[in-house]
């Protein structure tokens, strides 16, 4: 089990998982929220923590399967409890070593890409099990535009890929996304970053070929 493992492993058991999902929840909802979902979708949440996203994307109509995986034995056990539709999968894994067969529509990240450092082969492997068409949705705090939040990597002490907006897009583009992003802020949150900063969303979709 690598560090980063053993670290989110911790998490679950003291409760952090939770505070994850509410730190993060505002943001991410409204950024969920405002996609269309109009056409039967896979879906894949990596890094998916206790569940809680993929809880929410399993009770759309049109979601046909809800995936998460996630390092952290801790965390999986977590999401496998509070699971509330039969959608919904969970298995312990690493995202570039994950033996799957499936491949999906959506692929959705929260804080997470940046533990595999370098990033480029986690976004290889997220492009290959991607659709056609289908599009990734990658949301981080911790870009270096964001300086308040730099410092999390010395914290935590664990290892993270720390780049800047500019740069992440240029990462998409260069494995063959279309990109584009956008940056969610919580205007009314006691936190500065929140407020003037904000979660970035990088929104990479594979083309389809001819």
């Amino acid at each position: 089990m690598d560090k980063t493992a053993r670290y989110f492993d911790k998490w679950a058991t003291i409760g952090r998982s939770e505070e994850m999902e509410i730190g993060h929840g505002n943001n991410v909802n409204k950024f969920l929220d405002n996609i269309a979902f109009d056409k039967t979708f896979t879906f894949l949440d990596i890094g998916c923590g206790n569940g809680w996203v993929v809880r929410k994307i399993s009770q759309i109509p049109n979601c046909k399967q809800a995936i998460g995986i996630d390092k952290s034995k801790n965390m999986i056990e977590k999401a496998k409890m509070k699971r509330t539709s039969k959608k919904e999968k969970y298995f312990q894994a690493e995202l570039e070593s994950w033996k799957n067969t499936v491949k999906f529509d959506v692929v959705f990240s929260m804080e997470s890409l940046y533990y595999s450092v370098p990033m480029e082969p986690a976004l290889a492997k997220v492009y290959t099990i991607l659709k056609p068409d289908g599009v990734f949705y990658c949301g981080t705090d911790f870009y270096s535009d964001n300086h308040l939040t730099t410092r999390w990597a010395k914290d935590m002490k664990i290892p993270m890929d720390l780049r800047s907006k500019s740069q992440w897009k240029k990462m998409f583009e260069k494995l063959g996304f279309t990109t584009r992003t956008k940056q969610v802020k919580d205007l009314t949150h006691k936190s500065k970053w929140k407020r003037e900063y904000g979660t970035l969303f990088v929104i990479g979709e594979k083309q389809k070929i001819d």
